[in-house]
């Protein structure tokens, strides 16, 4: 058996009353991928942080090569090989794609032209094309995601952990992304993939290892197991959908709710929006009928950011007609930069919105009473991890940020729910839930626009899809109602207009 070339035992990790990690194992060997899957607040991300020098561990043993280690900071686990891609981005906004990546380069290789030419062998290896030249806050998030992938590949590290590094890429690029991970692990490295999705790491993975409540409870070869025991290991319930899983072609509902079919809720028509670091929206028609589904599916930067801005009535139309009720959900993918607030607590963030619902406003001042019940049924209902509602938006793993904002909105949407990548992130338990909130809304009469780069999600849960390339819009036909065929219209290969 080979040799693991790094090694975590009994790792403990404790954020005040939370038990983010009780004595989590995690073995990765040379020439393998590891897939890690777990629940939301499984302890993934945090495990990871440790081994990324991000955290200290209260208790436990970090082993390199053989040897005990101490990863007191990123510069440590840098020192060792360890190249760490995070869920959460950490990127500076207001600097090129180029001067991110030259960013803690040391030496010759950090000047621009040198750094430009590792950029391009690498992108030339993973078709994770990104434009160097661009500011970071004016890409879309898979475009930001791509340049966290890129920035750990030009240190060439020993081991390698991607941490939820598909929840925003294309079928297309993901498999171009395990291509490369084989090849990376080919030449001796070690490489763990954090995912929530199971057959992404029976995918890619050699050997697998899933963590609950902070505690690893299940590690073996990819052939030693079956999508179903990691199911009942991860959350202890394999009764979830397929979206969730990504198990593949579905057959979704067709056609519209009979009794709602005739009172369209939100329409856009000719509709002209210059793209924010992307393609924009070219002369966009939509509708969206009561107790529909629309699902819109496209390459991150294709004009879904737009899209979403305008129907949930937080972005006019340069030209064109935008027609949308009053009451309007919006679910974005960016939680950190649209979602919430990170210093607010749970209670606070729901009042953001909240805010304009009747009963939670006497005059001019806010009712926190009742938002703080509002809050506590959210955490309930939404399963959100958290010690309690005046838990700060920071202190929550990515997931369970995600279920606070779910929650939220899906509480917001009165005649229109904008879902925006809604289950990214989330564990398989969680997603389907939200699947499952969003059929209920549907049913409900609410009119529900998912945009979404997950084809899977797409095709189970939409009555209607919708291709989204260029910025043109094109409504798919049943016969192409396969991931082959909305794929080739989200690449924008048929040459019919939208």
């Amino acid at each position: 058996m080979t040799s693991a070339l790094v090694r975590l035992e009994g790792i403990e990790r404790r954020f005040g009353a939370v038990m983010a990690l009780s004595g989590a194992d995690l073995a990765l060997r040379p020439g393998e991928v590891h897939g890690v899957l777990g629940a939301n607040g499984a302890g993934k991300s945090t495990l990871f942080n440790v081994l990324g020098g991000l955290l200290r561990p209260d208790a436990g043993r970090i082993e390199v090569g053989g040897k005990a280690v101490i990863l007191a900071s990123p510069r440590d686990a840098w020192s060792h090989g360890i190249g760490l891609v995070h869920q959460h981005f950490t990127l500076v906004p207001r600097l090129t794609v180029l001067e991110n990546l030259a960013l803690g380069t040391r030496g010759p290789g950090g000047r621009p032209g040198a750094v430009r030419d590792a950029a391009l062998e690498v992108i030339g290896r993973t078709g994770l094309s990104v434009p160097l030249d661009e500011a970071v806050e004016e890409l879309g998030v898979g475009d930001r995601q791509r340049v966290e992938i890129l920035k750990a590949l030009l240190r060439d590290p020993r081991i390698l952990v991607l941490d939820e590094p598909t929840a925003v890429l294309t079928p297309a690029e993901a498999a171009g992304l395990f291509d490369l991970l084989r090849d990376l692990a080919g030449d001796g490295r070690a490489v763990a993939l954090v995912a929530h999705k199971v057959d992404e790491v029976l995918e890619v993975s050699d050997r697998l290892t899933v963590l609950r409540d902070g505690t690893s409870v299940l590690t073996c070869s990819r052939e030693e197991t079956s999508e179903a025991e990691i199911v009942r290991a991860m959350v202890g319930d394999d009764d979830v959908d397929a979206a969730a899983l990504g198990l593949g072609d579905r057959a979704g509902p067709r056609g519209v709710v009979g009794q709602h079919e005739s009172r369209i809720v939100a329409e856009l028509v000719g509709v002209r929006v210059a793209g924010r670091g992307g393609s924009g929206l070219d002369g966009v028609d939509i509708s969206v009928r009561a107790g529909e589904i629309v699902g819109v599916a496209g390459v991150d930067g294709n004009g879904q950011r737009e899209l979403a801005a305008v129907l949930a009535g937080r972005l006019a139309p340069e030209s064109g007609t935008a027609r949308l009720p009053e009451a309007v959900g919006f679910i974005s993918q960016d939680r950190s930069r649209e979602g919430l607030v990170a210093d607010f607590d749970l209670t606070e963030n729901v009042a953001l919105a909240f805010q304009r619902k009747a009963g939670f406003r006497s005059g001019s001042w806010l009712r926190w009473e009742a938002l703080e019940g509002a809050a506590e049924e959210i955490r309930r209902r939404h399963d959100v991890q958290a010690p309690s509602v005046r838990t700060l938006a920071s202190s929550l793993s990515g997931g369970n940020q995600q279920r606070v904002i779910v929650g939220r909105e899906l509480e917001m949407a009165g005649d229109l729910l904008v879902a925006e990548n809604p289950t990214r992130g989330l564990d398989i338990a969680a997603a389907a839930f939200v699947h499952e909130e969003l059929q209920r809304l549907a049913s409900d009469g609410v009119a529900v626009v998912l945009i979404s780069t997950d084809l899977d999600e797409v095709l189970t849960l939409s009555h209607r899809i919708m291709a989204i390339a260029r910025g043109g819009l094109r409504e798919v036909e049943e016969a192409h109602r396969t991931r082959q065929g909305v794929g080739s219209l989200m690449l924008g290969t048929d040459d019919r207009n939208g």
